[in-house]
């Protein structure tokens, strides 16, 4: 691994009288460094979306081409997301982020100034890879300062960077056509979105912060000593271990890790199945104008916002760190207004479904995502994220890009929508799935804290 990677090493201890303010302070520094950095990577990923009519007429693409476009990058970056993530394990993850930034601006750069399907396609592919860079580092940030009794809310703050980030492509895309008319609109979807990548890039490297002990501080588990945590069978410390051996131990052999990286290959394929296709298919099918076709995707990213906060508040809360309930009532949900985005004819009852299923989809992908960091050690959480990712991608979003306009060419657009009715169901099956793995957790930690009690007590005696 480059040396620019390493994670950070301490250069000097914070005083114990100081621990308390320090540890508040950079853990909020470490949040809003992956909310940024998720944001923008974001920023350079949806642009292509809102590229894509541009793209089908000047070229003269297919349904099943642009679906190929789409898939091409996501199976990449699935592939990415596995490999990455894992090597994010032992890397410095603010920094590992801003790399994977710097470098997805770069291929965004290069699509400005491309001309031919197969340059699209390379390049694409080229920034699914980066993009893998982004997912990880969050993830092993939040669960290095973010003890378990707050991730859900945590999670939740953090993943509506996805909402912010995907929304926000919109209006900047939107301002550069403004500034260089329609003519640019390589320059408007790509080179702007890879200028704000950039900026982006240097906020996190500022603001960003690895793990309490990189910074001097102790560890989470010592600064907060009641948190319940997934203890590891084997007592190793992670440096002894490689990447590797890391991801065959706590995560290939772990069932929990199969469920919940198949609640997100449904919820992916759901996702990408509305959002991948919203822009043509809002335009092409329902008749929307460009400028009512960008405020339904504006609204579908941002209406996600409220919901996210209030059902990571619940699972701590109200469902005491079970992450799947709610998870399932969003999906039954989902499918309900599937049904009204497809059979509606009016412009604001398709706008209003739309951002009901915007509103609800994100919620079972953060929950999964939090579900995630607590059924493996904390220095497997990369490699656990990274099956979860390579899993949602290479499936999921494939089902829901390639598939779905297969389907279209094919079977028409309701051939598409019963697929996605069908990744519901699914989903839900694979949520209660996850749930009772959680479940058996919970009891396997509490046998084991009795047990441990106990043998204290039979020591006391003696």
């Amino acid at each position: 691994m480059l040396s620019l990677l390493k994670p950070k090493v301490a250069t000097h201890k914070v005083p114990d009288s100081e621990i308390k303010n320090t540890y508040n302070r950079y853990r909020m520094q470490a949040l809003f460094s992956v909310f940024i950095g998720y944001l923008s990577y974001y920023i350079v990923r949806n642009n292509f979306v809102l590229s894509t009519p541009y793209l089908k007429q000047e070229l003269n693409l297919s349904a099943t081409q642009i679906g190929l476009l789409s898939s091409c990058m996501l199976i990449a970056y699935g592939i990415s997301k596995g490999i990455m993530s894992s090597l994010a394990d032992k890397a410095n993850p603010k920094v590992y982020m801003a790399v994977g930034l710097v470098l997805c601006a770069l291929v965004n750069f290069a699509l400005g100034f491309s001309f031919a399907f197969w340059m699209f396609a390379g390049l694409i592919i080229l920034n699914g890879f980066f993009q893998g860079m982004g997912v990880g580092p969050s993830f092993i940030t939040i669960a290095n300062w973010f003890p378990r009794k707050e991730r859900g809310i945590v999670g939740a703050v953090w993943n509506i960077s996805h909402n912010v980030g995907g929304g926000i492509v919109a209006p900047i895309v939107g301002c550069a056509f403004a500034l260089v008319g329609t003519e640019h609109w390589k320059i408007a979807t790509y080179v702007v979105p890879a200028v704000v990548a950039v900026v982006m890039a240097a906020v996190v490297l500022i603001s960003g912060k690895g793990s309490p002990v990189s910074e001097g501080l102790p560890p989470l588990s010592t600064i907060v000593p009641n948190d319940v945590t997934v203890k590891a069978k084997d007592d190793r410390a992670p440096e002894d271990m490689s990447s590797w051996q890391i991801f065959c131990t706590y995560v290939l052999k772990n069932k929990n890790a199969w469920f919940v990286s198949f609640v997100d290959v449904f919820v992916y394929m759901v996702r990408f199945g509305i959002i991948s296709w919203l822009p043509i298919y809002l335009l092409s099918v329902k008749h929307f104008t460009k400028a009512e076709m960008s405020t339904a995707f504006l609204i579908f990213e941002w209406a996600a916002i409220p919901t996210t906060l209030l059902a990571g508040w619940l699972s701590d809360k109200l469902f005491r760190g079970r992450r799947m309930p709610p998870a399932i009532i969003s999906m039954v949900l989902i499918f309900f207004c599937l049904l009204g985005y497809w059979k509606s004819d009016s412009l604001l009852s398709i706008t209003i479904f739309a951002a009901c299923v915007g509103c609800l989809i994100y919620v079972p992908q953060f929950l999964a995502s939090v579900q995630t960091m607590e059924i493996v050690p904390g220095f497997a959480v990369g490699s656990a994220v990274g099956l979860r990712g390579f899993m949602s991608y290479i499936l999921g979003a494939s089902l829901g890009t390639s598939l779905f306009g297969v389907m279209v060419d094919h079977v028409g657009w309701d051939g598409g929508f019963y697929l996605l009715l069908v990744g519901v169901i699914c989903c839900i099956i694979f949520c209660f799935l996850t749930h009772f793995g959680a479940l058996e957790l919970e009891r396997q930690r509490q046998n084991g804290d009795e047990s441990s009690d106990l043998k204290g007590l039979q020591a006391e005696r003696n």
